[in-house]
């Protein structure tokens, strides 16, 4: 199998960390491509029509893409429980919040890359960091006895969602009152798969 990835993707890097948490690196090459929303790489289109990292090429069947969907075939492949059925909808709903995350950020990443400088709209990048910060709020109050229980997807989604927020956006402090949520991630952060993963570019 062959994983189109960049480094500095969230989205990737779960793909990646479950990856090493399942032991399965070596059953898939990963081929880095260089992509943007205006300008998508032509072999990503073709495996990909919407042009999306991360994309999960399958040798006797379709692309998969979407990382919840990738993460969960080979969570399946694996059979690691890491979407263990007594607790799925919470790692579900964990794994979504995790993913808005990084949608969040990552807009408020294009709108000042991508479009042209008088047209960024900064009330537009406040409006994504308040759902930022809405969900961090959530993960520090509902979801701590969900974290710090067995390993699951939400967990690594939530992992790569933090680590995402300190690669782009270190000046927004998402650790400031959330004392719980920043004592989980100082200790989900050392693990291997973290440490293999941390984003660059």
């Amino acid at each position: 199998m062959q994983l189109f990835h960049s480094p500095a993707s969230p989205f990737v890097r779960k793909v990646s960390v479950l990856l090493r948490e399942t032991d399965q690196l070596d059953a898939v090459e990963q081929i880095d491509v260089h992509t943007t929303p205006m300008a998508t790489d032509g072999e990503l289109k073709t495996a990909n029509p919407l042009g999306k990292i991360p994309a999960l090429i399958r040798p006797d069947a379709p692309t998969l893409y979407d990382s919840r969907v990738i993460c969960r075939f080979l969570d399946a492949r694996a059979e690691a429980g890491l979407y263990p059925e007594d607790r799925l909808w919470d790692t579900l709903t964990l794994e979504t919040t995790a993913d808005g995350i990084m949608e969040c950020a990552v807009s408020m990443v294009y709108e000042k890359r991508f479009r042209d400088e008088a047209l960024v709209s900064q009330d537009w990048i406040n409006s994504q960091w308040d759902k930022v910060s809405r969900a961090l709020d959530a993960l520090n109050t509902r979801w701590m006895s969900h974290l710090y229980g067995p390993l699951d997807m939400g967990q690594i989604a939530v992992g790569c969602a933090l680590g995402y927020l300190d690669f782009r956006h270190p000046d927004r402090d998402w650790r400031a009152g959330r004392d719980g949520l920043a004592a989980w991630e100082k200790g989900f952060a050392e693990r291997p798969s973290m440490q293999d993963t941390n984003p660059v570019g």
